[in-house]
């Protein structure tokens, strides 16, 4: 039988409560103020709180407040006692998550309804959470989630992999968790207990990341009057994650490709070779085949680094792990943020379902995670997330070629310039104007004269 914890103020009025749920077989626990209720709910952890609504210090309403903001896995069900005259109060009780009220005076009758129905109520939560967290068990693998064939092609990779040394190359969309993948590689390795460095390739400034990657010795350039390792020296025993690899500078990428065949690096200045054992992991979004007939990748690292290949899709093209991922990340931020939604409406899951999602798995845990900061019901509705999924579309320029043609080099010229003049000449924004790469931007850019790469790209 379920545990009732009764709280009010009234001697009287709890021990007829307490005769009255003894008899049916329930365990009773009494408390007089809300404080002393708080105290028993850490302790005894009931599956029912009847509360009294008018108490002094703390009452009915805070006590519920209090409840709710500590969270747990399956908080309990509360039911509020009201007089009459206060059933607005009783309502408002209802809407800050309270099961239902009963106006005093007690109906014995009514009383045993209400609870058996909150407890049902209570039970049907435990078996739907205990459902959610085997079906999440099933089909996932150290936070890579997913039921479709293609994803648990991806984990059966993972798996394989992993305990393994090999160099593997993570390839998919901007959003389908390359990161994720390599971080589910790292921990399920030999190396779990050893760093995990991630870095981005394209977010470091070129003049930068030899140093980031290779550490330097004092001298090596002005202001350099100490020694510092690299990420791959401090790193050593453990995993480093290069993403975006494709946009990592040629003139670096001999120096990635000795470390990885041999081992060795020196750091900038340095003249002796220092041993490194690391396990390099590394992403791209773009066709590095692409980059290596276009002169910006190098042919022989390209096929070190994909000793392994694993492809991540983009989720529209695994739409039945989309309410998965919803209850996933709905799971993820009911807990950080304290709340207690049980699930998405029939038309909020049909507008998830239904998205294109341009932007992938982190699109949707973003989405999720607004969704339940503004949520204040027990369900998540269309209302919640329907702002979110708006289509965006790019400009299309409408172009009008006359009878004599053009010279198409000097429009590809034109849509540079005004790209970054458009982007206040940084060269990135100008990139993501014109939907290209960084690197390719830059290529293109220089191909024409057009200026020096200088300190446009921050």
């Amino acid at each position: 039988m379920a545990d009732i914890l009764v709280v009010d103020d009234e001697q009287r009025q709890r021990s007829i409560l307490k005769t009255i749920l003894s008899e049916e077989g329930y365990r009773v626990y009494e408390a007089s103020t809300g404080e002393e209720a708080l105290k028993i709910l850490k302790e005894r952890a009931p599956d029912l709180v009847l509360t009294d609504l008018k108490m002094p210090e703390m009452d009915g309403l805070q006590l519920l407040k209090k409840i709710r903001e500590a969270g747990g896995n399956q908080p309990p069900e509360v039911l509020i006692m009201t007089a009459y005259g206060t059933i607005a109060s009783a309502v408002e009780a209802i809407k800050n998550g309270a099961f239902d009220y009963l106006t005093k005076p007690l109906d014995r009758e009514t009383l045993l309804i209400k609870i058996r129905q909150a407890l049902q109520r209570q039970q049907l939560l435990r078996e739907n959470i205990s459902l959610r967290e085997a079906l999440y068990d099933k089909f996932s693998l150290n936070g890579l989630v997913g039921r479709s064939t293609s994803m648990q092609n991806v984990i059966e990779m993972v798996k394989k992999v992993a305990p393994t040394n090999a160099t593997v190359l993570i390839v998919g969309e901007s959003g389908t968790g390359k990161e994720l993948v390599a971080r589910a590689i790292h921990y399920l390795s030999p190396r779990k207990s050893r760093p995990f460095t991630a870095i981005n390739c394209a977010s470091i400034p070129e003049s930068l990341l030899e140093s980031e990657l290779f550490g330097y010795e004092p001298g090596a350039f002005t202001g350099a009057t100490t020694k510092k390792k690299g990420l791959f020296e401090v790193s050593d025993g453990g995993t480093v994650f290069l993403d975006e690899i494709g946009d990592m500078p040629l003139q670096l990428q001999p120096k990635l490709l000795r470390v990885l065949q041999d081992g060795e690096l020196r750091r900038l200045g340095g003249q002796s070779p220092i041993r490194v054992d690391i396990r390099v992991l590394a992403a791209t979004h773009q066709d590095l085949e692409d980059l290596i007939d276009r002169g910006l990748f190098r042919e022989d690292l390209y096929y070190r680094l994909r000793v392994f290949t694993i492809k991540l899709p983009p989720l529209r093209e695994r739409r039945e792990d989309i309410p998965l991922l919803a209850e996933h990340f709905l799971r993820k931020y009911n807990q950080e943020f304290g709340k207690r939604i049980e699930g998405f409406s029939r038309d909020a899951m049909e507008a998830l379902n239904r998205y294109h999602w341009p932007g992938n798995v982190r699109q949707l845990q973003s989405v999720i995670e607004r969704a339940v900061i503004i949520c204040d019901s027990g369900l998540i509705e269309l209302s919640h997330i329907k702002d979110e999924l708006i289509e965006r579309k790019k400009g299309v320029i409408d172009i009008e070629i006359p009878d004599e043609g053009i010279v198409f080099e000097e429009l590809e010229k034109e849509l540079l310039k005004k790209a970054m003049q458009k982007a206040n000449y940084v060269a990135k924004r100008a990139a993501e104007l014109l939907g290209m790469s960084y690197k390719t931007f830059w290529y293109r850019w220089e191909k024409f004269g057009l200026g020096k790469k200088a300190d446009s790209e921050e």
